[in-house]
């Protein structure tokens, strides 16, 4: 089973060297090792077939685009194909809303499945299956309690203890398994168990529930079913109806494989092998679906796609792009041993690719922007400055930005008293206002109370970007934005959602280690050509200068663009745990 069914929550040590990693310079990994030595030796045809068995319970979230890059980027690899196959064995938690946002995130992320299949597709023939193990002996009618079950199981050293109604007859089982079937007994009355042994060191092994009574109504198959197929009985079963060449899972369920392979072995049915790989454990995130879930049940987030949750519908809305979660997959490879990945390997992919991609935009993100006044700029007078848009690339062409005689900065722009090497603007210094003029402060604007409201600055005429002949030389230029033009916007500031670095390994609730400032909202003031972007819904990313990267939010209006903080433009949290 891949990382998409079932979450743990037990602490993830860091212990995974770097020769157990997958290389990307050439080397296989331990998977394509094992698959191009099947595919040598003319194992299942010569074929590779994959599968992705999401549980639609909840949206996907990072871990789960590791296990989508893995099993369809193998199937691309080795000319093989990928099954889409939603593990529906559990009415009570699923939900079609689930089932939509897994396509579309996979979908999303550039991959398609040759089949779309559903565990509930197969419910006829597994308990079909479920009758052969009772006609052979294998299986039995348990009537007891769950927490006899638990008892009878045993301990880790210590062997469990046989059911009473483990000798039941063949005809009896069949009878009472039957009669579960049609409905004749309430939920937790009774099991159907697989007869395995009671004595094995590998607690799956002893006697497994299979089956199990469920009076709930099945998003796909409504009320013609009461009872249902654990995970365990029915993934394996599913895999070899598929005919899965190779099962991809995660660690924890390395203790199932043996119980995998018994079934296979007792019921005679296609050999489908199971191979378990690290799960992705990142660092600030949690990756339970149970903890998710209760996160947008309790709103402690604005929903499954809130821009701080790890799931694919966050970070697409955060503004992160498929390629550059493909590249992260891709750099960390696939180990043998459980591991914790930097969540700032996941946000350099994403500079990466966004800092060759994104046009550059002026924004000030202040509340109460600092205005500065142009005094020997004639009044009234307007210019179009031609401005390029990336740096990075040459054929993203320029973009028309307007400019007048008052213009806002960011308040950080100016200091009265500056330090050695502060490059901006102070008192009788001189900067370049981007893509503009050269500008002198020359007087400062305060109100009664002291506070700085408007700075009043001369600019050099012959200075202008393009064609500057003034022979000036400035050391620092600083973004602007003109006041008659400029857009208020709201922006999001996004930061990680937890406060300590592993909060799987914290023994504290983990709500307590949510991050109190994991969301700022701050009033902007951007150039007019983002105005277009929120009249057409168009969500690009974009870079606001020496701000970060964001991207429009579906909450804008027309009249108010809303941008979310991608990423900053570098670590700055990094930066910050090192002073701390």
């Amino acid at each position: 089973m891949t990382e998409v069914t079932k979450d743990s929550d037990e602490p993830i040590p860091d212990s995974t060297s770097s020769a157990d990693r997958s290389n990307t310079g050439g080397s296989l990994n331990f998977i394509e090792q094992i698959v191009e030595d099947d595919l040598a030796s003319g194992k299942n045809g010569g074929r590779i077939h994959t599968r992705f068995p999401p549980e639609p319970n909840g949206y996907l979230h990072i871990g789960h685009a590791k296990s989508i890059c893995l099993n369809f980027g193998l199937a691309d690899k080795y000319g093989g194909q990928t099954n889409l196959r939603f593990d529906d064995t559990n009415p009570v938690t699923e939900d079609t809303e689930y089932v939509d946002s897994i396509k579309n995130d996979v979908h999303w992320l550039g991959f398609d499945w040759e089949n779309e299949f559903y565990a509930s597709d197969y419910f006829d023939q597994i308990y079909q299956f479920a009758e052969t193990l009772i006609h052979k002996g294998l299986a039995y009618v348990d009537d007891s309690t769950s927490e006899e079950i638990a008892a009878q199981k045993g301990t880790p050293t210590e062997p469990g203890r046989m059911s009473q109604y483990r000798d039941r007859s063949v005809d009896e089982n069949l009878d009472l398994f039957r009669r579960m079937k049609a409905g004749d007994y309430p939920d937790g009355a009774k099991v159907l168990r697989a007869k395995v042994d009671m004595a094995s060191p590998n607690m799956q092994l002893r006697d497994p529930i299979i089956y199990r009574i469920k009076h709930a109504h099945h998003h796909r198959t409504g009320d013609t079913w009461c009872i249902y197929p654990m995970y365990d009985f029915a993934h394996g079963q599913s895999d070899a109806i598929e005919h899965i060449t190779h099962s991809l899972c995660t660690l924890e369920f390395e203790v199932h494989r043996p119980l995998y392979e018994w079934f296979i072995e007792k019921l005679t049915i296609f050999p489908s092998r199971q191979i378990e790989f690290a799960r992705l454990n990142l660092t600030y995130t949690v990756m339970s679906k149970r903890k998710l879930k209760q996160l947008v049940e309790e709103g402690h987030v604005n929903g499954w796609d809130d821009p701080r949750m790890p799931t694919i519908a966050g970070l697409r809305r955060r503004g992160y792009t498929p390629a550059s979660i493909r590249e992260f997959a891709d750099r960390i490879g696939i180990a043998k041993r459980d591991n914790l990945i930097d969540v700032g390997l996941l946000e350099f992919c994403l500079r990466e690719e966004l800092n060759k991609s994104t046009h550059r935009v002026m924004a000030v993100l202040d509340e109460k922007p600092l205005k500065l006044v142009i005094t020997n700029y004639e009044v009234g007078h307007e210019e179009i400055m031609r401005i390029e848009n990336n740096p990075e690339d040459h054929e993203a062409g320029e973009r028309d930005v307007p400019f007048s005689r008052e213009v806002y900065i960011e308040r950080d722009d100016f200091m009265e008293i500056p330090p050695k090497k502060f490059f901006r603007l102070f008192p009788g210094g001189m900067v370049r206002l981007k893509g503009a003029y050269i500008i002198k402060c020359d007087e400062v604007v305060k109100d009664n109370a002291g506070e700085i409201i408007e700075l009043r600055c001369s600019y050099i005429p012959e200075s202008r970007s393009g064609s500057d002949t003034s022979g000036i030389n400035v050391k620092g230029t600083i973004h602007w934005v003109s006041v008659p033009h400029a857009v208020e916007a709201e922006v999001r500031l996004y930061d990680r959602l937890f406060s300590v670095e592993n909060p799987a390994a914290d023994e504290r609730d983990f709500k307590e280690l949510l991050n109190p400032t994991s969301l700022a909202v701050v009033r902007a003031f951007v150039e007019p050509s983002l105005i277009e972007s929120a009249r057409t819904g168009s969500s690009t990313n974009v870079q606001f200068m020496r701000k970060g990267y964001f991207i429009l939010d579906q909450d804008s209006t027309t009249d108010r663009p809303v941008f979310n903080r991608t990423v900053t433009l570098k670590d700055a949290w990094a930066k910050e745990l090192k002073k701390g």
